[in-house]
């Protein structure tokens, strides 16, 4: 279905389309069929093309003849041409994460909060593939949606300086993978010994947008050994064919 979009200029050479604010696959889909209309017409003027969970930006070269008001008609026109996506096959890559508290920090109060047991938290954060919307934040940060809406929990109004890579963690509505160590604000329930970045590789990032997550338990010990065969390069990561 189409749908009622907003065009604003973003700066001084870009503009930003967005849609209704939701996170849902059929927006998703829309988002991605009219970026594939834009990469197709990509005209001189036109630098890249950035999305998120409900906006593109289109950002332009910066040149003196540009009249961005000339270019949102071209936009529109691509909108009104842009071919449906088609259901083809996509990743559902398996990820191993280990919720033990030693690793699931704020599992425990995360419990307490939602008046629920840490392991009904734990099957309710395994039940649903998640969908890769997209990357950023940091380098193989994967943007999921999918959360079970009773797991949703607001950041923490002061965020921790140091959060482990493979850190697995909720925000908001969101839960997400930290790729490496950094500063953060979520809420930390496990950690996956997975490598999400790994620059030595010719796709750093094993997680293309459209892809699913499906993530399932582990132990200490497995979440050890996983870890060591990452580290040796041998560890093949599981997935299988799903339709979107």
């Amino acid at each position: 279905m189409p749908y009622t979009l907003s065009y604003k200029r973003y700066g001084e050479y870009a503009i930003l389309i967005e849609w209704p604010k939701r996170i849902n696959e059929a927006i998703f889909l829309d988002l991605s069929a009219f970026k594939i209309a834009i990469e197709l017409q990509l005209n001189k003027n036109i630098k890249t093309v950035l999305t998120a969970y409900n906006s593109i930006v289109v950002i332009y070269k910066p040149t003196e003849n540009l009249k961005l008001n000339d270019e949102v008609a071209l936009l529109k026109l691509y909108y009104s041409k842009k071919q449906i996506l088609k259901s083809k096959p996509r990743r559902t890559w398996r990820i191993p994460v280990c919720y033990d508290l030693s690793y699931g920090i704020d599992l425990k109060g995360l419990s307490e909060i939602k008046k629920m047991s840490a392991n009904d938290i734990i099957k309710r954060h395994c039940t649903p593939n998640y969908l890769v919307y997209f990357k950023g934040f940091l380098p193989g940060f994967v943007y999921l949606g999918g959360l079970d809406p009773l797991l949703f929990h607001p950041r923490k109004e002061k965020p921790r300086l140091r959060i482990a890579q493979g850190a697995v963690a909720i925000g908001g509505e969101q839960t997400g993978i930290y790729p490496n160590e950094s500063p953060g604000g979520w809420n930390i329930i496990g950690n996956s010994p997975i490598r999400f970045f790994d620059v030595k590789k010719e796709k750093p990032c094993f997680a293309r947008n459209g892809d699913y997550l499906k993530f399932y338990e582990i132990n200490r010990k497995q979440h050890r050994d996983i870890k060591t065969l990452v580290n040796a390069g041998v560890y093949e990561l599981e997935y299988e064919f799903a339709q979107i």
